[in-house]
């Protein structure tokens, strides 16, 4: 069904890349999607933050090898949906490329939710973010599979 997945937030290098590797985990392994993430305003080639990478580890996910990339327009063309973690990142899509209108959903979207930036907060900012990270990508993954 949705064989390009882009998860999307604003530097790339905190929530996407926890939601890219939570998603990538819970779909079934033979669901054949691919899934990536990218940034609005993407830390292009950084990794991700440290308080992230470790927080995800504790959960038993790596994502100590990603780096981050910007949201390109061939990049959200090619995409059959692009979950944000905001209206904000929706918005930035829908100017760019309004024909993607009905691709672009909230990650939380099923609890009609937001997923605060955690960057430059305390460490207890990245846990709440994996824990509503979690929560939501699990209401995705049924319809997804």
């Amino acid at each position: 069904m949705f064989k390009n997945i882009l998860v999307l937030c604003t530097g790339n290098i905190c929530r996407s890349p926890i939601a890219e590797a939570v998603l990538r985990a819970r779909l079934p392994a033979g669901s054949g999607a691919q899934i990536t993430s990218a940034g609005t305003s993407a830390v292009i080639g950084e990794p991700a933050e440290p308080l992230a990478i470790e927080v995800a580890s504790e959960h038993r996910l790596d994502i100590g090898a990603h780096r981050g990339q910007q949201a390109t327009l061939p990049l959200l063309q090619a995409s059959d949906l692009v979950l944000v973690m905001t209206r904000e990142h929706a918005d930035w899509v829908h100017s760019r490329l309004p024909m993607l209108r009905g691709r672009v959903h909230l990650l939380g979207r099923w609890r009609n939710q937001e997923i605060a930036d955690p960057y430059g907060m305390p460490r207890a900012a990245f846990e709440d973010a994996y824990v509503q990270i979690e929560a939501t990508v699990a209401d995705w993954v049924p319809r997804l599979s």
